[in-house]
C-alpha cells in the first residue's frame, strides 16, 4: 500500500525506517512487516506484554488494528494516549497474563501475535491457539547465554538452546535466529512462524 505526504509518494521502506527510529520498534518486526500485510488483517494483531507499546504503535502508524495487552495500567495509559493520535483501531487490554486461574486468550483470535522480551512458558500453547490459521507469531526473547552478559538472570525467563524452535514444531518457520546481537549486546532467539 503506498503512502503519500505532501502529494509526493514515499516508499514503504522509507516510512518504515522513519517510524522505527521514532518508536524504536523491533528490527525483526520492521524488516518483516510485509508478512503481516499479506494476512489480510481481518482480526488484528496482539502486542503481548507490550509495555509502552513500541511495536504495536509502529503497527498503528501503518494503519494495522492492534490490541495492546499488559498488566501495567500506567504503561497502557501511555499507549492509549499515543494510540489516540492515530486513526487505526486500537484496544488496550489490562490483563494478568500469568493468572493461573484462567486462560486469557480463551475465545480470542488474532492474525498475528507479537511477543518481545517476555517468556512465561505456560502461556506458549494458549498463545499459539490464539493465532488464526495462516497467521503469524513473532517471538523474540533472551536465551540462557544472556546470563553471561547481564539481565535477566533468572532461568525461568531465559530460553534454552533450540527451545523456541521446539515450541513451534509443526509451524512453518519463515525466519529463525539464535545468538548474540549488538546495540545493545544481548543473547536472544527470535522466530517468525506461520500457523498451518
Amino acid at each position: 500500500m503506498p503512502y503519500f505526504t505532501n502529494d509526493a509518494y514515499i516508499s514503504n521502506r522509507t516510512i518504515i525506517r522513519e517510524t522505527m527510529a521514532q518508536l524504536n520498534a523491533s528490527r525483526l518486526l520492521v524488516e518483516n512487516f510485509q508478512l503481516l500485510e499479506a494476512t489480510g488483517l481481518t482480526k488484528g494483531v496482539l502486542d503481548l506484554a507490550c509495555g509502552r507499546g513500541r511495536n504495536g504503535l509502529f503497527l498503528l502508524q501503518s494503519n494495522i488494528p492492534t490490541t495492546f495487552a499488559d498488566n501495567n495500567p500506567a504503561a497502557l495509559r501511555y499507549v492509549s494516549v499515543q494510540a489516540a493520535k492515530v486513526p487505526a483501531p486500537a484496544v488496550c487490554w489490562l490483563v494478568d497474563l500469568e493468572d493461573k486461574k484462567q486462560n486469557p486468550f480463551e475465545s480470542k483470535c488474532f492474525d498475528a501475535i507479537l511477543v518481545f522480551n517476555y517468556l512465561h512458558r505456560p502461556l506458549i500453547e494458549p498463545i499459539k491457539n490464539a493465532v488464526d490459521r495462516g497467521g503469524y507469531l513473532f517471538y523474540e526473547t533472551f536465551t540462557i547465554q544472556q546470563r553471561e552478559i547481564g539481565r535477566p538472570q533468572n532461568p525461568n525467563y531465559l530460553l534454552k538452546p533450540g527451545e523456541l524452535l521446539e515450541l513451534l514444531d509443526g509451524w512453518h518457520v519463515e525466519h529463525y535466529f539464535e545468538g548474540e546481537q549488538e546495540n545493545p549486546r544481548r543473547a536472544i532467539a527470535n522466530v517468525i512462524a506461520r500457523k498451518p
